[in-house]
């Protein structure tokens, strides 16, 4: 089968392309032959970094990176009864872990994914993995946004962002966006009720007393989230698990929860999302498409940080 394997970190050029045997499934797997992948910012700090790559992944080299994917079952392990041969399925599989999905079949456990809505394309559902997870987990299970929060969304035009936006939305919040001006219809139409272009605009001059911040983006951006939330706020960040000493003393004098989220795979998580997507209440925005023999270009691209939505790489 066709892999990409990486033998240390480092550029995209260690991103290499070869062949190998197709894995063998353990009793409570699947084995997917993938046709969409999708490609998100961990992807490319652990290829780049050794102590990220470890972190994730151990230190077995040569390692397969990559998580999310959408394709279809062609093998099902003996204690696997809510799958069938033929099946399509997506999923973000063994996150943080191998997920050894930058390959055309992958070995991933059941309880990892859920069917793919008829609806929704490969592309589509690989997109609405790790990253849709991630807004999920942050918002709807340890954020437990509600209806009239008002929610302030870092980054609302990127992978997460999009997702985090659409889903605070459903669940009635009054919606602040950050992103650079030439996003704002994006974030807009993704049901955002408000606009913020972070490269003009003042946050502190702008908001106050909000309920929920989800950061997307590390720096300066917690503390000054922690100047516009409101006494006993949450704020959440996927983007910095250390917190300075500066930023827990601010959110200790305000009672602000402040914590770190790490996304984990779930195919319950994956079911409601997917139940999302088939009524059509959030969509995944794909924005760039390449083929699997693109893959060094599909992370240089990322690396620009300028992406609108998910890029997906196609098998």
């Amino acid at each position: 089968m066709k892999t990409i394997i990486l033998n240390e970190p480092g550029s995209v050029d260690n991103l290499l392309y070869t062949e190998s045997a197709k894995p063998s499934i353990t009793a409570n797997e699947v084995l997917v032959k993938t046709i969409s992948l999708s490609v998100n910012v961990i992807d490319y700090k652990v290829r780049a970094n050794e102590g990220a790559l470890n972190w994730i992944l151990g230190a077995d080299r040569p390692a397969i990176i990559g998580w999310d994917l959408s394709g279809t079952v062609v093998e099902v392990g003996n204690n696997v009864t809510d799958f069938k041969i033929g099946d399509e399925v997506f999923g973000m599989a063994n996150f943080p872990g191998k997920g050894n999905a930058y390959a055309e079949f992958a070995a991933v456990p059941s309880a990892h994914l859920t069917l793919k809505p008829a609806a929704v394309s490969h592309q589509e559902a690989a997109s609405a993995a790790l990253a849709a997870l991630t807004a999920w987990q942050a918002l709807a299970e340890k954020g437990n946004v509600k209806e009239g929060d008002k929610v302030l969304i870092h980054a609302a035009s990127g992978g997460v962002g999009h997702y985090a936006t659409q889903i605070a939305k459903h669940f009635g919040a009054n919606v602040i966006g950050t992103s650079s001006a030439k996003n704002k219809d994006f974030v807009l139409q993704n049901g955002a009720d408000q606009h913020i272009d972070y490269t003009a605009e003042n946050l502190q001059e702008i908001l106050s007393d909000v309920d929920f911040v989800l950061d997307t983006l590390g720096g300066d951006t917690i503390l000054k989230s922690l100047d516009v939330v409101k006494q006993g706020a949450i704020i959440i960040s996927i983007a910095s698990s250390s917190f300075s000493a500066e930023e827990l003393e601010k959110a200790k004098a305000k009672e602000v929860n402040l914590s770190f989220l790490l996304v984990q795979s779930s195919g319950e998580n994956m079911l409601q999302l997917a139940q999302l997507l088939e009524k059509g209440i959030i969509k995944s925005h794909v924005s760039k498409i390449f083929a699997f023999e693109q893959m060094r270009e599909a992370h240089l691209y990322l690396e620009k940080g300028r992406t609108v939505g998910k890029i997906v790489v196609n098998l």
